[in-house]
């Protein structure tokens, strides 16, 4: 379980477009379909990451939270299946079903949109506000694997509650840190 934190995509950033099929619904998303008058939080997760098996409960909760609150959530899975089949569309849709994912699990499958984003690893977070600038690139908290923290979102709800509440996001973040997209060869 080799650990690689995110490459810092710069803060404004404008959110790039996309087109992915949910692996639960069948339905065929673009980035418009999430934009929020709030925040829209992108994902990149994947089902056989043990960073993001750590905090799939808590960030479930933690989307069903905020997304009462005006903020949309979308997870994009960008791995090889050919190499790593568990996380296929197919037990996408088993791993959204039994975690309780209120949020569509996207499959990025020519990993198009993950170079798109500069995601390198999952779990990776963009935050981005209104506008579909990027305001926050970073870890969900400090939990991970074997580290016995608490898993709570922490980063992340700090970011999302200022923006609530029209605070400026502290520009100081954490790369996340999980394990590499396995790139296709």
């Amino acid at each position: 379980m080799a650990a690689t934190s995110s490459k810092m995509l710069p803060l404004g950033t404008i959110a790039p477009e996309f087109k992915l099929t949910d692996a639960v619904s069948g339905k065929v998303y673009s980035l418009q379909d999430f934009r929020s008058n709030i925040a829209t939080v992108i994902m990149f997760i994947c089902n056989h990451c043990p960073y993001v098996q750590n905090i799939n409960d808590e960030l479930a909760a933690f989307a069903n939270d905020f997304k009462r609150k005006g903020i949309s959530f979308v997870g994009i899975s960008s791995n090889d299946v050919s190499q790593y089949p568990e996380d296929s569309p197919e037990l996408m849709k088993k791993v959204a079903e039994e975690i309780g994912y209120s949020f569509p699990y996207l499959y990025d499958e020519t990993q198009e949109v993950a170079r798109a984003y500069n995601a390198v690893c999952t779990p990776d977070f963009f935050i981005f506000d209104k506008d579909l600038k990027l305001v926050y690139h970073g870890q969900f908290d400090d939990s991970r694997p074997g580290n016995m923290m608490p898993v709570s979102g922490k980063d992340m709800q700090e970011t999302l509650e200022n923006m609530l509440s029209g605070m400026p996001v502290y520009p100081v973040q954490k790369p996340s840190i999980g394990c590499s997209i396995k790139w296709k060869e």
